[in-house]
């Protein structure tokens, strides 16, 4: 069942599923076999800044997890976006939303984000939250313009599992 809540929502030049153009962007589900060029985007789209590094593996395991948590936006046979969106039964939160440099500011982001709020509103989640770098400006303005809005008195804690 695969794809299928994904794929008709969204399309970054206007037309339906039935209508669109094969240049056009296409969003599903990620696959164990993307693994890769999902590390090579986050590479190219300056996603790894002051996170650990990840691997090939960690993303086979949370796709194993959950197959339809990372959205990828595909032109073609390339992955140009993508976004985790992760549901724990009680929370939804969204990561990693990244953009190819080379098609940003097509609506891209927005068309990841769609289908996100599309998938968790299927699976319950009445709020989402996204993580965003604190020196990540464009990050902020599109989270901003899509109607979030900043916690301050919130404070991420980690450490290393």
């Amino acid at each position: 069942m695969r794809d299928t809540w994904a794929v008709s929502a969204v399309t970054t030049d206007g037309t339906t599923d039935d209508d669109r153009q094969s240049d056009g962007v296409r969003i599903v589900s990620a696959s164990l076999a993307d693994a890769e060029e999902l590390l090579a985007l986050w590479e190219a789209a300056a996603e790894n800044e002051a996170r650990p590094a990840d691997t090939a593996d960690a993303i086979r395991t949370m796709l194993a997890r959950d197959p339809e948590v990372c959205l990828v936006a595909r032109q073609g046979d390339r992955i140009v976006g993508s976004l985790i969106a992760g549901w724990d039964g009680w929370r939804a939160h969204l990561y990693r939303l990244a953009v190819h440099p080379g098609v940003r500011r097509q609506g891209i982001g927005r068309a990841l984000l769609d289908a996100a709020a599309l998938r968790l509103r299927s699976l319950g989640a009445t709020r989402l939250d996204a993580m965003v770098l604190e020196n990540n400006e464009l990050g902020h303005t599109f989270w901003r313009t899509a109607g979030f809005q900043s916690q301050d008195e919130w404070r991420r804690w980690v450490r290393p599992s």
